[in-house]
């Protein structure tokens, strides 16, 4: 046995128990330049803000937000001019910075509705894009900050889009519209009516769906001025937002950081499917991507008593801590290549749910050459010149990680992985193979492939209706090493069997990995790098520079872990900021416990 250190999640008041109520204002303010907490402002809630208790201003003090964002236009409801004027003046007289904003989504007798799966605009009418643009000149002037929410996309299939849509794919055709659409109905008009005026465009947070549905992320990156980033990940447990991990809000801001380096700046997130816990865990992963801004959606959730935002402002110093360290030492780990407007075939999301195996996965829309190991899903496969990459790759002595998906997919991939042609067939096993024992695997381990390795050696096997089969296969060059995952987490087919749309559509065996398999795992990813971590699944790690880690547990157990990091030897200590804790590594390791849903954040002394 060894010592451990357990840290336990603190308990959360429905108030805030320690801190005044002009002190968390004060002191957010004070340190904006490491970290901004704003909030969002409905169209309902901004005709009616001083209509009823409490006053808006003590209310967003108390949680240490420092800027709103005020909505002009939603679901039909336009708000008028000098109600915005008003709510504007309002709050820049108290202190806060103001941005406008607009959700376009449908609603009474503005634009037309799509004839689609979910409530947006058929934005090939005209009558969609007179209407908004009318909103956009009115508005415009009266902010010189605007920003457009998660809506400037669209599923519509009506007669109208078919017919331009014409031989295009429907991605094709959405990104080339909805392109138009930004700079002919938002940038140009707002634009005209105020020449100062900078226009933020926010993305969601399903980054795999994106170009289906017309969000062409490298051209509004060009033609927004800044970029905000959906990190609104909610609840993992549960399918009303779909069953979405917590990584995701890493990987969704990062990958599109890949895109925009420069403008994106700013994370925002919900309270909706949320406990408290979900809502905090969603603004460390915020934090810890780099993002210096917080947007919270929305005011009226905030009116109500939520406890996550008590939580927040509890947690506001430790994050601005964070935010300020990131700055210097980002998280670094494993590349994962996922170029612009890609298929993911049977991989979608695979990228969140590699993150809470515990690999520290940085994604990224450009072939990290100069990488120590790099994933390719089926994402990757798009990349026409993606073979000589590889190909290049190896030859300097770097680790590649495939899914059969993207074997499957580019010609020349088997035989540098050493495996027959991979043909696509879905499986579920409901067992894993450790050291000769078949282990069960709650909701099963879905494979993507019945894999007949030719010259690879099989590394970790499963067990299905069709016998052992694959799960890890590794095949060595001359100077790099090739391995390949044979996993499946989400096809179009598996979104439709649920009605499904954008997000995770059910829970997945590879998060229910045996902790010895998700070890052996965690090792082909992280051993390149110089560091190992053993811990059960869902604890995620994050390393941060050359000598901090970020280590989280999601789960509802404790969780024992054993690290040993990249700088060893003797004399050396490490320091838990959260408690000041110090932790000595013994035979290179530290071991310690992390309570339920708790955090550590390690640094060398």
């Amino acid at each position: 046995m060894f010592p451990m250190v357990c840290l336990v999640v603190p308990m959360i008041f429905p108030m805030m128990a320690s801190v005044g109520e002009e002190s968390v204002f004060e002191q957010a303010q004070a340190r904006r330049a490491d970290l901004q907490l704003g909030v969002y402002l409905t169209a309902g809630a901004v005709e009616s803000l001083f209509d009823a208790d409490p006053d808006p201003v003590v209310l967003l003090r108390e949680y240490g937000f420092t800027r709103v964002t005020i909505e002009v236009y939603r679901s039909g409801r336009i708000v008028p001019p000098e109600q915005l004027v008003r709510v504007r003046d309002y709050f820049q007289d108290h202190g806060f910075a103001v941005i406008g904003g607009i959700a376009t989504t449908p609603g009474g007798e503005v634009g037309v509705h799509q004839e689609g799966p979910l409530g947006w605009y058929n934005w090939q009418n005209p009558k969609t894009r007179r209407d908004l643009e009318a909103v956009m000149r009115v508005v415009a002037p009266i902010f010189d900050v605007f920003v457009i929410d998660d809506f400037l996309c669209t599923g519509d299939v009506s007669d109208e889009s078919k017919q331009a849509k014409g031989d295009r794919s429907w991605a094709q055709y959405r990104c080339e519209l909805m392109a138009q659409v930004a700079q002919d109905v938002f940038i140009a008009p707002a634009k005209e009516e105020n020449p100062n005026i900078t226009m933020i465009v926010k993305f969601p947070q399903w980054y795999d769906r994106f170009h289906l549905f017309g969000y062409p992320v490298a051209r509004h990156a060009n033609q927004f001025d800044r970029v905000w980033v959906g990190t609104e990940t909610r609840g993992a447990r549960t399918q009303r937002f779909g069953f979405v991990q917590p990584y995701e809000a890493f990987i969704n801001y990062r990958w599109i950081a890949s895109v925009a380096p420069d403008k994106t700046e700013c994370a925002w997130f919900d309270h909706g499917d949320c406990d408290a816990l979900d809502f905090v865990d969603q603004a460390y992963q915020s934090v810890l991507v780099g993002a210096r801004v917080l947007s919270v959606f929305n005011y009226s959730d905030v009116v109500r008593g939520q406890r996550g935002d008590t939580l927040l402002a509890q947690e506001y110093d430790h994050l601005a801590d964070l935010a300020a360290a990131v700055r210097h030492d980002p998280v670094w780990g494993v590349q994962a290549y996922k170029p612009l407007g890609s298929d993911a075939g049977g991989d979608l999301y695979l990228m969140d749910f590699v993150g809470m195996l515990g690999v520290p996965l940085v994604p990224t829309a450009h072939f990290p050459h100069e990488a120590e190991v790099v994933l390719l899903p089926t994402q990757a496969a798009s990349d026409p010149s993606i073979l000589k990459k590889m190909q290049e790759y190896l030859a300097q002595g770097g680790r590649l990680i495939m899914t059969a998906g993207f074997v499957s997919r580019v010609p020349g991939a088997d035989e540098i992985a050493g495996l027959e042609p991979v043909i696509l067939h879905h499986l579920t096993a409901r067992e894993i193979v450790l050291d000769g024992e078949e282990v069960p695997v709650r909701h099963g381990l879905d494979l993507a492939a019945a894999l007949k390795p030719k010259d690879a050696k099989t590394v970790l096997e499963a067990v299905s209706t069709k016998g052992r089969i694959p799960f890890l296969t590794q095949s060595p060059t001359e100077t790099g090493d090739v391995w390949v995952l044979n996993c499946h987490t989400f096809s179009q087919t598996d979104f439709d069997a649920v009605g499904e749309v954008l997000l995770a559509p059910r829970p997945l065996g590879l998060l229910e990995l045996p902790e010895t398999a998700a070890n052996r795992l965690r090792g082909v990813f992280c051993d390149p790098l110089g560091i190992t971590m053993h811990a059960p699944t869902r604890v995620t790690l994050q390393p941060l520079g050359e000598h901090g880690f970020f280590i989280q547990n999601y789960n509802e157990d404790s969780a024992a872990v054993s690290l040993t990091p990249r700088r060893n030897g003797n004399g050396i200590t490490y320091r838990e900021r959260f408690t000041g804790n110090s932790l000595v590594p013994s035979d290179n390791r530290m071991r310690f416990e992390i309570g339920p849903r708790d955090r550590w954040w390690l640094e060398l002394r």
